[in-house]
């Protein structure tokens, strides 16, 4: 047997006189496995020294090469190093100019029926190379399919540090967000739809599941509820996204994903829109969405808002050479257009709707009604009364210009409280009556003035000494007015106010 041989050869540089060797060896014995693995690592030989974009024919060929033989899964040594010539391969390739997708899809085709050894590091590398070299092809989720995410390694499922300190997202996250926007469906050259439904429907399990497990991963839950809605799933797709769409409530599409979760209901599209609009973007991400927001006020007959949205669109678009769009054309060239007065934005017109938009979002927290029991309109600030057991204070300016004592209001609370102060998801004002009965009662009688004191009650309703200065009150007269629960957090106990 002329193994050693053979090794001598590479081992000394020799590769074309080891490879003759291997070659009559090989047709000696054919149907022997130790001349088809003398010959492989000639091969392997063959293959580092082409390993570079410009040799990627020569590359390719060794592999073939290597394939030809169906080496058994025992041969766990070399398909392990292909594992690592193969990923640098397609590392090197990501780095040419332009970048050859068809190149990456060669690659994988070559190395589809090898063996590796699985899970191994060695193989989550050539995932990694793999990944991004077909992730923006039409093969992406053959070749996932083929590698098995149940491959992937613990550490798989950790951010990467790169030599600069700067942190990159787990590769298996990036896995589960790109095989999911695969599944989604996508419209051919032609206009056809495409959606492979069963797919999607057995993916779900698996992403959800990941969705659960790591809970520090950012963006699977948002492809779970694009999933969903593709589905037509809509009340699964709301509770699959609300936890992420809160986490990025600041990211503008997040509610144009809840726009489409509430397709039915114009308000709450409408609403969404107007959010997604006044959160901080670039201007040449919001193109489309303008454009959608536009054609909703025009049909509003909001001309003036319209054409603010059409104006800034269209800047946005000049500015980086795009094209208008023939709807936008054919707005500009109608008469409401050449007429109607456009601001510099409609971020002011926009926060009259965002409450309702902030409303959807966090829908699965309960809202609580409340009464204002005092106002400090200078610093924005509120008590409220919840409950005799559920009470405290709140800044309101994000929600209200002014409030005042006895409204009543329904909010979502974030939480508990930090020292008596409450932050809020949401807030709107209602008129509550029965609520209100509760906390409020109408008072007619007689004034007590204690002797020498600056305050007085009626009945058991206390008297600030402000109001006894504003109504003028003294001691035995009669007064009509309405009072409010108040605790005193002196005494700890509940009682009642003069408003």
């Amino acid at each position: 047997m002329p193994a050693k041989e053979i090794k001598e050869l590479r081992q000394a540089g020799k590769l074309e006189e080891a490879l003759n060797l291997a070659k009559a060896e090989l047709q000696a014995e054919p149907d022997n496995i130790w001349p088809k693995r003398n010959i492989s690592w000639v091969y392997y030989d063959f293959l580092k020294q082409n390993s570079s974009p410009e040799h990627f024919d020569a590359f390719i060929s060794w592999l073939n090469e290597i394939k030809n033989l169906q080496l058994p899964v025992e041969e766990k040594m070399l398909f392990e190093q292909l594992c690592w010539q193969v990923g640098k391969m397609a590392f090197s390739l990501l780095k040419t100019t332009p970048v050859d997708l068809h190149k990456g899809i060669r690659l994988f085709e070559a190395i589809e029926s090898f063996h590796f050894p699985k899970p191994a590091e060695g193989y989550s590398f050539l995932f990694k190379a793999l990944h991004k070299a077909l992730k923006e092809t039409d093969r992406y989720i053959h070749f996932a399919d083929w590698w098995d995410f149940k491959n992937f390694m613990p550490e798989d499922f950790q951010k990467e540090k790169m030599p600069n300190g700067k942190e990159v997202m787990a590769v298996a996250e990036q896995a589960y967000i790109a095989y999911a926007k695969h599944l989604l469906p996508k419209q051919t050259q032609f206009g056809e739809m495409v959606f492979d439904k069963e797919k999607a429907m057995a993916f779900l399990p698996i992403l959800s599941d990941i969705v659960d497990t790591y809970p520090q991963f950012q963006y699977p839950a948002y492809f779970n509820a694009k999933l969903l809605l593709a589905l037509g799933d809509k009340d699964h797709m709301l509770s699959a996204l609300l936890p992420f769409a809160k986490k990025k409530r600041n990211d503008f599409w997040v509610w144009e994903i809840l726009a489409e979760a509430f397709s039915d209901d114009a308000d709450k599209v409408f609403a969404c829109y107007c959010k997604a609009l006044s959160c901080k973007s670039p201007e040449e991400m919001l193109v489309s969405l303008r454009q959608k927001m536009a054609g909703i006020l025009i049909s509003k007959k909001l001309y003036n808002e319209a054409k603010t949205e059409i104006e800034l669109l269209v800047e946005a678009r000049n500015s980086h050479g795009y094209k208008i769009p023939n709807e936008v054309v054919n707005w500009q060239s109608q008469e409401w257009y050449k007429t109607a007065a456009p601001q510099k934005s409609n971020f002011g017109f926009y926060k009259q709707f965002t409450s309702t938009a902030e409303s959807l979002l966090f829908s699965d927290t309960p809202e609580e009604t409340v009464i204002v029991e005092f106002v400090n309109a200078d610093k924005k600030m509120l008590n409220f009364i919840a409950s005799e057991s559920k009470f405290g204070f709140f800044k309101y300016d994000r929600f209200f210009k002014d409030v005042k004592v006895g409204d009543t209001l329904k909010v979502r609370f974030q939480g508990g409280a930090k020292e008596s102060m409450y932050q809020l998801y949401t807030a709107i004002k209602v008129n509550d009556e029965a609520f209100k009965k509760q906390f409020m009662k109408e008072l007619q009688g007689f004034v007590r003035i204690p002797a020498g004191k600056p305050f007085g009650f009626m009945d058991d309703v206390f008297i600030h000494p402000s109001l006894v200065t504003k109504y003028k009150l003294t001691d035995g007269m009669q007064f009509t007015g309405k009072a409010i629960k108040s605790y005193n957090q002196e005494k700890k106990q509940w009682g009642w106010k003069l408003l």
